[in-house]
Protein backbone atom coordinates (compact mmCIF):
# COMPACT_ATOMS: atom_id res chain seq x y z
CA UNK A 1 0.00 0.00 0.00
CA UNK A 2 1.44 3.39 -1.00
CA UNK A 3 2.01 6.07 1.59
CA UNK A 4 -0.46 8.93 1.34
CA UNK A 5 1.14 12.31 1.60
CA UNK A 6 -0.65 15.49 2.41
CA UNK A 7 0.15 19.13 1.90
CA UNK A 8 -0.93 21.40 4.70
CA UNK A 9 -0.93 25.16 4.21
CA UNK A 10 0.11 27.29 7.18
CA UNK A 11 0.26 30.93 6.24
CA UNK A 12 3.37 31.37 4.09
CA UNK A 13 4.86 27.90 3.63
CA UNK A 14 3.38 24.58 2.52
CA UNK A 15 4.12 21.61 4.76
CA UNK A 16 4.45 18.11 3.26
CA UNK A 17 3.59 15.24 5.55
CA UNK A 18 3.76 11.48 5.01
CA UNK A 19 3.06 8.63 7.43
CA UNK A 20 6.26 7.58 9.24
CA UNK A 21 8.11 10.53 7.68
CA UNK A 22 11.32 11.89 9.20
CA UNK A 23 11.65 15.68 9.29
CA UNK A 24 14.31 18.33 9.65
CA UNK A 25 12.60 21.28 11.35
CA UNK A 26 13.73 24.79 12.24
CA UNK A 27 11.68 27.10 14.44
CA UNK A 28 12.83 30.46 15.68
CA UNK A 29 12.22 33.27 18.11
CA UNK A 30 9.76 35.96 17.02
CA UNK A 31 12.47 38.60 16.50
CA UNK A 32 15.22 36.39 15.06
CA UNK A 33 15.16 37.78 11.52
CA UNK A 34 15.46 41.46 10.67
CA UNK A 35 12.09 43.13 10.04
CA UNK A 36 13.03 44.10 6.45
CA UNK A 37 13.49 40.41 5.61
CA UNK A 38 10.13 39.50 7.11
CA UNK A 39 8.39 42.35 5.27
CA UNK A 40 9.83 41.28 1.92
CA UNK A 41 8.94 37.64 2.54
CA UNK A 42 5.35 38.61 3.45
CA UNK A 43 4.95 41.02 0.54
CA UNK A 44 6.21 38.60 -2.09
CA UNK A 45 4.84 35.37 -0.68
CA UNK A 46 2.03 33.88 -2.78
CA UNK A 47 -1.34 33.78 -1.06
CA UNK A 48 -3.73 30.91 -1.41
CA UNK A 49 -2.60 27.63 -2.90
CA UNK A 50 -0.27 25.53 -0.74
CA UNK A 51 1.34 24.17 -3.89
CA UNK A 52 2.67 27.55 -5.01
CA UNK A 53 6.34 28.12 -4.33
CA UNK A 54 8.09 31.22 -3.08
CA UNK A 55 8.78 33.35 -6.15
CA UNK A 56 12.17 32.68 -7.73
CA UNK A 57 13.22 36.33 -7.35
CA UNK A 58 12.59 36.17 -3.59
CA UNK A 59 14.26 32.78 -3.24
CA UNK A 60 17.36 34.21 -4.90
CA UNK A 61 17.32 37.26 -2.64
CA UNK A 62 16.84 35.23 0.57
CA UNK A 63 17.86 31.63 -0.14
CA UNK A 64 17.78 29.17 2.76
CA UNK A 65 21.54 29.47 3.30
CA UNK A 66 21.28 33.25 3.57
CA UNK A 67 18.45 32.99 6.10
CA UNK A 68 20.50 30.48 8.10
CA UNK A 69 23.44 32.93 8.10
CA UNK A 70 21.13 35.65 9.41
CA UNK A 71 19.86 33.34 12.16
CA UNK A 72 23.39 32.28 13.10
CA UNK A 73 24.47 35.92 13.36
CA UNK A 74 22.35 36.11 16.50
CA UNK A 75 19.80 38.74 15.47
CA UNK A 76 17.15 39.66 18.02
CA UNK A 77 16.93 39.16 21.75
CA UNK A 78 18.64 35.72 21.70
CA UNK A 79 16.70 34.53 24.75
CA UNK A 80 17.86 30.96 24.05
CA UNK A 81 21.44 31.97 24.88
CA UNK A 82 20.37 32.09 28.55
CA UNK A 83 21.26 28.70 30.04
CA UNK A 84 18.04 28.33 32.01
CA UNK A 85 15.89 29.02 28.92
CA UNK A 86 17.98 26.77 26.65
CA UNK A 87 17.72 24.02 29.28
CA UNK A 88 13.94 24.40 29.36
CA UNK A 89 13.65 24.17 25.56
CA UNK A 90 16.03 21.22 25.31
CA UNK A 91 14.10 19.48 28.10
CA UNK A 92 10.83 19.98 26.23
CA UNK A 93 12.33 18.47 23.07
CA UNK A 94 13.59 15.43 24.94
CA UNK A 95 10.60 14.95 27.28
CA UNK A 96 8.36 12.88 25.02
CA UNK A 97 11.00 11.17 22.92
CA UNK A 98 9.78 7.63 22.29
CA UNK A 99 6.18 8.58 23.15
CA UNK A 100 5.06 11.18 20.60
CA UNK A 101 8.13 11.14 18.35
CA UNK A 102 11.53 9.58 17.81
CA UNK A 103 14.16 12.26 18.35
CA UNK A 104 17.34 11.86 16.26
CA UNK A 105 19.22 15.16 16.71
CA UNK A 106 18.59 18.63 18.11
CA UNK A 107 20.28 21.96 18.61
CA UNK A 108 19.03 24.92 20.62
CA UNK A 109 20.80 27.98 19.19
CA UNK A 110 20.60 31.50 20.71
CA UNK A 111 17.60 32.49 18.56
CA UNK A 112 16.40 29.29 16.82
CA UNK A 113 16.09 25.54 17.19
CA UNK A 114 16.86 22.66 14.78
CA UNK A 115 15.37 19.19 15.27
CA UNK A 116 15.50 15.96 13.26
CA UNK A 117 12.68 13.67 14.37
CA UNK A 118 9.93 11.26 13.34
CA UNK A 119 6.33 11.58 14.62
CA UNK A 120 5.00 8.36 16.18
CA UNK A 121 1.50 6.88 16.09
CA UNK A 122 -1.22 9.44 15.49
CA UNK A 123 1.01 12.40 16.34
CA UNK A 124 1.38 14.83 13.44
CA UNK A 125 4.14 17.27 12.69
CA UNK A 126 2.01 20.36 13.41
CA UNK A 127 0.76 19.04 16.78
CA UNK A 128 4.27 18.21 17.93
CA UNK A 129 5.63 21.62 16.93
CA UNK A 130 2.67 23.34 18.56
CA UNK A 131 3.21 21.43 21.80
CA UNK A 132 6.94 22.29 21.93
CA UNK A 133 6.38 25.95 21.17
CA UNK A 134 3.29 26.44 23.32
CA UNK A 135 4.74 24.71 26.39
CA UNK A 136 8.08 26.51 26.22
CA UNK A 137 6.59 29.93 25.44
CA UNK A 138 4.16 29.77 28.36
CA UNK A 139 6.88 28.63 30.75
CA UNK A 140 9.43 31.22 29.58
CA UNK A 141 6.98 34.13 29.53
CA UNK A 142 5.70 33.30 33.02
CA UNK A 143 9.03 32.37 34.64
CA UNK A 144 11.30 35.02 33.10
CA UNK A 145 8.85 37.91 32.58
CA UNK A 146 9.56 38.23 28.86
CA UNK A 147 6.84 40.23 27.10
CA UNK A 148 5.31 39.78 23.65
CA UNK A 149 5.46 36.93 21.17
CA UNK A 150 8.18 34.43 21.96
CA UNK A 151 8.23 32.12 18.90
CA UNK A 152 7.65 33.03 15.28
CA UNK A 153 4.35 31.40 14.31
CA UNK A 154 5.69 29.77 11.14
CA UNK A 155 8.39 27.12 11.07
CA UNK A 156 10.47 25.50 8.35
CA UNK A 157 10.19 21.76 7.84
CA UNK A 158 11.80 19.46 5.32
CA UNK A 159 10.69 15.89 4.70
CA UNK A 160 13.82 13.71 4.63
CA UNK A 161 13.71 11.36 1.66
CA UNK A 162 16.64 9.00 2.20
CA UNK A 163 19.66 7.92 4.21
CA UNK A 164 22.12 10.37 2.68
CA UNK A 165 19.75 13.28 3.25
CA UNK A 166 19.18 12.07 6.83
CA UNK A 167 22.94 11.98 7.48
CA UNK A 168 23.36 15.51 6.07
CA UNK A 169 20.50 16.84 8.22
CA UNK A 170 21.90 15.31 11.43
CA UNK A 171 25.40 16.57 10.62
CA UNK A 172 24.03 20.06 9.89
CA UNK A 173 22.23 20.15 13.24
CA UNK A 174 25.25 18.92 15.21
CA UNK A 175 27.69 21.28 13.46
CA UNK A 176 25.50 24.40 13.62
CA UNK A 177 26.99 25.79 16.88
CA UNK A 178 30.57 25.42 15.61
CA UNK A 179 29.70 27.10 12.29
CA UNK A 180 28.12 29.97 14.23
CA UNK A 181 31.26 30.38 16.37
CA UNK A 182 29.72 28.92 19.54
CA UNK A 183 32.56 26.75 20.81
CA UNK A 184 31.63 24.45 23.70
CA UNK A 185 27.90 24.98 23.10
CA UNK A 186 26.11 22.38 25.21
CA UNK A 187 22.53 22.46 23.87
CA UNK A 188 23.14 20.12 20.98
CA UNK A 189 22.78 16.37 20.85
CA UNK A 190 22.04 13.16 19.10
CA UNK A 191 19.74 10.50 20.50
CA UNK A 192 21.34 7.16 21.35
CA UNK A 193 20.65 4.46 18.78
Amino acid sequence: MAQVSRIRDRRYLPHWEVPKGVYFVTFRLADSLPEYVLQELRAKSPAGSPTKKIPEKLAKKFPAKEIEKMLDSGHGATHLARAEIADLVEGALRALDGVRYKLFAWCVMPNHVHVVFQPLGEWELARILHSWKSFTAHRVLRKFGIRGAFWQREYYDHLIRGGEEFSRAVEYVLENPRRAGLEGWRWVGVAPS
